[in-house]
C-alpha cells in the first residue's frame, strides 16, 4: 500500500483551504479518507476519480498541508519517540525506545525498562532464533516480564553472579525463556567471576559450560545490561576487591557491559580480569546480529555513552532521564 503516515484524523480547515471552491475541498477530503482511512492506492483512487495518479498526488498533499487532514504518529504512554529518535539517529543505531519512568527510584526503572524488554523480545523474535541472555539486574527482570516467545533457543552468556542479589539469576531467566518458547536452554552452573585464570580455563572445558560456549557464534539476538565503574552500578565492580577496582578505574574505564569493560570514547580496556571470568567475548558479541542493551537510573548516562561508542550495541532500551542527559551532551 502506498502509504505516507501513520494515524490520521480529519480536522476544521484553516483559511488556506476555505479559499478554495466547495468542490476541490470535498474533492481532497475524498481522496484522503481513500488513500488514509480506507487504505486506497492512488491507482485505485485516480480509477475512481477519473485523475491521473499524479493529480492524486497533488491533492493529497494539499490536504495535508492545507489542514485539511491532521497527521498524528502516536506511541504507546510512557515512551518518548521524539528522544527515541534522537538517541537513534546520533548513535546510529537500529533503534531506541526510551521510556518515562517517572520519579521512581532504581527498581522502579528496571521494571519499566524490563516490561518494555519484554515485550521488544516478543515482537522481534522469530521461531528458530537463538537467545543469548546475560547477567544483570535489569535483564533478570524480564522473566518477570515475559509472558510468549516464539520458539527459540536460548542460551546463558556468562556465568552467574555469585554474590547474594534479591530477585531471580540469569539461569532462572534463562529457564524461564526456554519454557515460554518451548525450546532448548544451554544455561551456565559457573561463577561469572573466578580467582584467577587457571580455574576459568578449567571451567570452559566443564562439558555443561562447553555446550553453551559453543553455542554462542549461534545467537541471533543477545540482551545485555550496561554498568558505570562506580559502586552499586554494576554488579562486576561490586564483586571485586577494592584494590582491583581501583586499579582499573585508574585505566581510564567508565563503562561495563558483560564484563567488558571500556573508557569515556568506547574502546575496550584490556586487564587481567578478562583472563578470569565466563563469558562471552566482544569479539562474538560484534557478530550478533542484534544486541539489545539495558541500562537506566541515576549515574548511568556516561557509561551507556562509553558503551555505545564501542559500535557492539544495536538497539538501546533506557529511561528518559538517561536519554535527556545522553542528548544534552551530544
Amino acid at each position: 500500500m502506498d502509504r505516507d503516515e501513520d494515524v490520521v484524523t480529519e480536522a476544521p480547515a484553516p483559511a488556506e483551504a476555505q479559499a478554495k471552491g466547495i468542490s476541490d475541498l470535498l474533492l481532497a477530503a475524498g481522496v484522503a479518507r481513500r488513500f488514509y482511512l480506507d487504505g486506497r492506492s492512488k491507482v485505485e483512487i485516480a480509477e475512481e476519480f477519473g485523475m491521473s495518479r499524479f493529480k492524486v498526488a497533488r491533492v493529497l498533499d494539499f490536504a495535508r498541508e492545507s489542514g485539511i487532514v491532521r497527521i498524528d504518529i502516536r506511541l504507546p504512554d510512557g515512551i518518548d519517540a521524539g528522544l527515541s529518535e534522537t538517541l537513534r539517529a546520533a548513535y546510529g543505531l537500529r533503534r531506541v525506545i526510551v521510556v518515562d519512568a517517572g520519579d521512581g527510584d532504581q527498581a522502579r526503572v528496571r521494571e519499566r525498562i524490563g516490561v518494555v524488554a519484554a515485550d521488544l523480545l516478543a515482537d522481534t523474535l522469530s521461531e528458530g532464533d537463538v537467545l543469548g541472555l546475560t547477567w544483570g539486574r535489569t535483564v533478570n527482570v524480564i522473566l518477570t516480564s515475559l509472558t510468549r516467545l516464539p520458539r527459540c533457543t536460548t542460551v546463558q552468556l556468562n556465568g552467574v553472579y555469585s554474590r547474594r542479589d534479591p530477585g531471580p539469576g540469569t539461569v532462572e531467566t534463562v529457564q524461564r525463556a526456554a519454557a515460554l518458547s518451548g525450546g532448548p536452554a544451554y544455561p551456565i552452573y559457573a561463577p561469572l567471576i573466578l580467582p584467577d585464570a587457571a580455574t576459568a580455563r578449567a571451567l570452559r572445558a566443564d562439558p555443561g559450560v562447553a555446550a553453551a560456549f559453543d553455542r554462542f557464534g549461534q545467537v541471533t539476538t543477545a540482551v545485555v545490561s550496561i554498568g558505570a565503574w562506580s559502586e552499586g552500578l554494576s554488579t562486576v565492580y561490586d564483586a571485586l576487591d577494592p584494590a582491583v577496582r581501583d586499579a582499573i578505574a585508574e585505566q581510564g574505564v567508565r563503562a561495563e557491559m558483560s564484563t567488558h569493560l571500556f573508557d569515556a570514547e568506547g574502546r575496550e580496556v584490556c586487564t587481567e580480569l578478562a583472563d578470569r571470568v565466563l563469558t562471552v567475548s566482544t569479539r562474538e558479541l560484534r557478530h550478533i546480529p542484534e544486541v539489545i542493551a539495558l541500562a537506566g537510573g541515576d549515574g548511568k548516562a556516561g557509561a551507556i555513552d562509553a558503551a555505545l561508542r564501542s559500535g557492539l550495541v544495536s538497539t538501546l532500551v533506557t529511561d528518559s532521564s538517561v536519554a535527556r542527559a545522553l542528548a544534552g551532551a551530544l
